[in-house]
């Protein structure tokens, strides 16, 4: 089975967001020291916090055993087999982008959940009332769910159309 265009898009967008995610995670943690400092005020609205978040999204679902963290993680692996299976033939650039994303955050937090047991996240814009702090891999997930919504919503049912054209056509 061949991948189209923009499947290949989306595997290329999944491997920047990896790559990008797994950067910035390094420079926090290594660099920053960011666990040591816990909290740093960058701007007004933002600070770079240090929260290992052992749930799923935004702290649900937390995975507090072991064995928890590993079927986390093997469900966030099969999500991404799944959608990289799914994109494969991809004709839409809003789908393939979605997707893309989706598939790399995904993977950027296993990697995490592997090494370190839990995602570290660290974008922190509580001054906006916003009251989770997360990751560049969280934000490409909450992107490409968007995304797939609005793609969803603009991308027209086949069969709906088919059948509003015959019945356009019967009504002549």
């Amino acid at each position: 089975m061949t991948v189209s265009r923009l499947g290949a898009l989306a595997y290329g967008l999944a491997a920047v967001i990896i790559a990008v995610d797994q950067l910035t995670k390094w420079w926090i943690l290594e660099v920053v020291r960011l666990p040591e400092r816990l909290s740093i005020p960058v701007l007004p609205i933002f600070d770079l916090t240090m929260v290992w978040n052992r749930g799923v999204s935004f702290g649900l679902l937390r995975a507090e055993q072991d064995f928890q963290r590993w079927l986390l993680v093997a469900f966030s692996i099969g999500v991404a087999v799944a959608l990289a299976l799914w994109v494969r033939k991809a004709d839409r650039p809003w789908f393939a982008t979605a997707v893309g994303l989706v598939i790399g955050g995904a993977v950027g937090n296993v990697i995490d959940r592997i090494r370190f047991g839990a995602v570290a996240d660290f974008l922190d814009f509580s001054a906006l009332y916003f009251p989770y702090v997360f990751n560049v891999a969280d934000a490409a997930i909450s992107v490409g769910v968007a995304l797939l919504l609005l793609d969803s919503l603009l991308t027209p049912d086949p069969a709906k159309a088919r059948r509003r054209i015959e019945g356009d056509a019967e009504a002549r």
